[in-house]
C-alpha cells in the first residue's frame, strides 16, 4: 500500500496533466509499476480473505473436536472423561465441612431387550429421553454425563447433614424415567437402578489424584447392588458392598477357570416310582468342586454363570459327562437334566442337545429335559419349536417347578410336554396345611385330565411320602431317598442292586474305565 501511494503520487499528476492539455504522456515505466502494484494489492486482498476463511473453518473444526471430546453426541451430556475432570475440580473447590458432593450412577434396566426387540433407533430414543428427564430433575449446580452404553452419572452438591434431599431427588428421578417413551407408535417401558456415593465416603487411599475416579467407582458399586436387589430402586454406597463385589468378581473368574479346568461335575439324585418303590432314574444336579471354596451348590454359581454368559458351555459340559456316566447304568434308568431359561433363548439349543446325544451315543429315549415355567413367558413360539424338535428325536421333555410360574391351562394344552414336576414348595406343605394338600391334589387331577404323568420333588420324610402315595401313581425324589451323589457313589449303589449295564462288569472295572476315560478327556483337552 505504501508503494502504491508513492507510485500513484508521481504518476497520477502526469496522467491528469496529459488528459487536460493533450500534450506529452505518462512515463511508461512508472505507469507499469503502478498497474503491477494494483495487481499485487488485489492478489494480497484475495489471499487475506482466503486466510480468514481458512482460519474460521479451523476454529469451527477445533470447536467441534473439543465438543466431541467432551460431549456425548447422542444426548448432549458430558462424556466420561470430561465428567471426571469436572468432578475433580468440584471436589477441590466445592467441598467444605458443611457442603458435600453426591455422585449418582444411573443405569437403565433391561436396556438390551429394548434394542433387541425394537432396534437401535428405539434405544437411542430411550437414551435421549432419559437424559432429558434426568436433566429436568437436576437442581442448579448439578452436572449430568453419559459415560457409555446405558449408564449416566450425575454430581449433585448438598448439605452434609441433609442426605434426604438427595434421596428425594433420586426418587423423583426414578419416577420420571419410569414413564413410557413413545417411538414410532410403540410405548417403550424402562426403569432405572441407581447407586449413590458421597464425598464423605472418601477416606485415606481414596483421596488424592484419583478421588474422582474412586467416587465414581463407589457409585457404580452401589448401582450394581441396586440391580442385584431387584432393580428399579436406589442404594447409598456402603463399604461391605465393595467386599461383596470383589467376591463376586472372584466367583466370576473362578467359574470361567473352573469350566476350563473341569471343576464342575454332575451329582445325581434318585427318582423313585412311589407305587413300586423301584429306582427308575436320576436327576443330574451340578456341583462346583472348587480348589479354594470346596463344593459349591448350584444356587450360588448358576445365576452368575447365566449373567456372564457361561451357562451354555457349563451345561453342555455337564450333560456330556452325565451321558458317559449314565451309559454305565442299567438301560432302563432315565437321566433328567435341568435347562436354564437362558439356554432356551438360543435358537440352536435343540440341535446342540441332539449333537451331544449322537457324539456320546446315548439313547434319546433315556433323556428327560426339564424346563421351567419361566421359559414359557419369554418366547413361547421358540420354546414350542424346540420341544417339538427334541420330542421328534425321542427325547422326553418335562415342565419343571410347576405351579410357581403361572402357566395357563392353554399353554399346557398347546405345548407337547411329557411330564409335570410339582415344585418342592407345594410338596413341603403336605401334612402342614390343609390347603397344601388340596392344591397338590388339584394339580394331580389336572395332570390326569391332560394325561401327563407327575413327578413330586422335595420328599423329605415318610409322612409326606404316605400322603403322596394316597394321591395316585407318580414318581418322586427328595432327601428321604438320599442326598445327591457323585458318579462313583451312584455306581456303587447300582452295583449293590445289580443295576449296572452288563452283568460282567463290576465296580472296579467301571471305576477303571472311568479313570481311563477321564485321562483321555484331559489329554484331548491339552492337545485340542
Amino acid at each position: 500500500m505504501i508503494l502504491f501511494v508513492g507510485t500513484a503520487g508521481v504518476a497520477m499528476p502526469v496522467v491528469f496533466k496529459t488528459l487536460m492539455s493533450g500534450v506529452g504522456g505518462p512515463d511508461v515505466i512508472l505507469t507499469n509499476a503502478l498497474i503491477l502494484n494494483i495487481a499485487l494489492i488485489l492478489l494480497g486482498w484475495h489471499r487475506y480473505k482466503d486466510l480468514n476463511t481458512e482460519l474460521q473453518a479451523r476454529r469451527i473444526s477445533e470447536e467441534k473436536a473439543r465438543r466431541l471430546a467432551e460431549i456425548d453426541d447422542l444426548t448432549g451430556c458430558l462424556n466420561r472423561r470430561s465428567f471426571a475432570e469436572r468432578l475433580s475440580i468440584l471436589l477441590e473447590t466445592g467441598c467444605t465441612e458443611d457442603r458435600s458432593l453426591a455422585v449418582v450412577a444411573v443405569d437403565l434396566d433391561n436396556f438390551k431387550r429394548v434394542n433387541d426387540l425394537n432396534g437401535h433407533l428405539a434405544g437411542d430414543a430411550v437414551l435421549r429421553a432419559t437424559a432429558q428427564r434426568i436433566e429436568r430433575v437436576l437442581p442448579a449446580g448439578g452436572v449430568l454425563a453419559r459415560i457409555g452404553g446405558d449408564e449416566f452419572l450425575c454430581v449433585l452438591p448438598y448439605h452434609a447433614n441433609a442426605p434426604d434431599r438427595i434421596e428425594n431427588l433420586v426418587t423423583r428421578m426414578i419416577e420420571q424415567v419410569a414413564s413410557s417413551v413413545k417411538h414410532e407408535g410403540s410405548a417403550l417401558e424402562v426403569t432405572v437402578s441407581i447407586g449413590i456415593a458421597s464425598s464423605i465416603h472418601l477416606v485415606g487411599d481414596d483421596l488424592g489424584d484419583q478421588a474422582a475416579q474412586n467416587l465414581m467407582h463407589k457409585a457404580d458399586i452401589a448401582m450394581y447392588h441396586a440391580k442385584k436387589q431387584g432393580k428399579n430402586r436406589f442404594y447409598w454406597f456402603e463399604p461391605p458392598m465393595e467386599n461383596e463385589l470383589r467376591f463376586r468378581n472372584k466367583l466370576e473368574a473362578g467359574i470361567r477357570d473352573g469350566i476350563a479346568n473341569g471343576e464342575f461335575v454332575p451329582y445325581y439324585e434318585q427318582q423313585i416310582d412311589l407305587e413300586t418303590e423301584e429306582l427308575v432314574g436320576f436327576e443330574m444336579l451340578a456341583r462346583w468342586v472348587s480348589p479354594e471354596l470346596g463344593i459349591v451348590g448350584p444356587d450360588i454359581f448358576i445365576p452368575i454363570a447365566e449373567e456372564i454368559g457361561a451357562i451354555g458351555e457349563l451345561s453342555e459340559s455337564l450333560i456330556a459327562q452325565s451321558f458317559e456316566d449314565a451309559k454305565e447304568w442299567d438301560p432302563t434308568l432315565t437321566l433328567s437334566v435341568n435347562i436354564s431359561p437362558v439356554q432356551m433363548r438360543d435358537p440352536w439349543f435343540s440341535q446342540k442337545i441332539l449333537k451331544l446325544l449322537v457324539a456320546h451315543r446315548f439313547p434319546p429315549d433315556r433323556l428327560d429335559i426339564e424346563i421351567t415355567e419361566t421359559c414359557l413367558h419369554e418366547n413361547i413360539g421358540m420354546v414350542r419349536s424346540m420341544i417339538t424338535s427334541l420330542r421328534n428325536q425321542g427325547v422326553h421333555v418335562s415342565l419343571d417347578d410347576f405351579g410357581t410360574g403361572y402357566s395357563s391351562l392353554a399353554q399346557l394344552r398347546s405345548l407337547p410336554f411329557d411330564r409335570l414336576k410339582i415344585d418342592r414348595s407345594f410338596i413341603s406343605e403336605l401334612k402342614q396345611e390343609e390347603n397344601g394338600s388340596a392344591l397338590v391334589d388339584a394339580i394331580i387331577s389336572m395332570s390326569d385330565g391332560l394325561k401327563l404323568p407327575i413327578t413330586a420333588e422335595g420328599i423329605e420324610n415318610e409322612a409326606v411320602l404316605e400322603v403322596l402315595k394316597s394321591m395316585g401313581k407318580m414318581k418322586g425324589q427328595g432327601y428321604h431317598y438320599g442326598r445327591p451323589e457323585p458318579a462313583d457313589k451312584v455306581v456303587e449303589r447300582l452295583a449293590a442292586r445289580g443295576m449296572l449295564a452288563g452283568s460282567h462288569q463290576n465296580v472296579a472295572d467301571l471305576a477303571k474305565a472311568r479313570e481311563i476315560r477321564n485321562e483321555k478327556a484331559a489329554s484331548d483337552k491339552l492337545t485340542g
